[in-house]
């Protein structure tokens, strides 16, 4: 059975930083690109960054670049998200998600995504 279990989200004021971590089990993900979707109240969910299975191309939404930072470990099966100089409308429900095959590029098209976490909370107070 295959899962996507975030970590590190919580409360931080506006200003501060936060580290999720994605751990993968039940299948590895080293030849496939991973990302990071958010969703807040009210809205739906929307991409923020997604990286290719070699980790050299990156790719984010306009209103997180500069600030945040996608990586990931293929030994270890994760990925992770730093997020700086938030912003309280970075406030959302964030998920780790894992596409089989495709490209970074179109997992900011929401296309190829087989895998998704079950997702963590980050409170962003001003």
């Amino acid at each position: 059975q295959v899962q996507l279990v975030e970590s590190g989200g919580g409360l931080v004021q506006a200003g501060g930083s936060l580290r999720l971590s994605c751990a993968a089990s039940g299948r590895t993900f080293s030849r496939d690109p991973m990302g990071w979707f958010r969703q807040a109240p009210g809205k739906e969910r929307e991409f923020v960054a997604s990286i290719s299975w070699t980790g050299v191309t990156t790719y984010y939404a306009d209103s997180v670049k500069g600030r945040f930072t996608i990586s990931r470990d293929n030994a270890k099966n994760t990925v992770a998200l730093q997020m700086n100089s938030l912003k309280p409308e970075d406030t959302a429900v964030y998920y780790c998600a894992a596409a089989i095959g495709g490209t970074a590029q179109a997992m900011g098209a929401n296309k190829g995504i087989r895998y998704w976490g079950q997702g963590t909370q980050v409170t962003v107070s001003s």
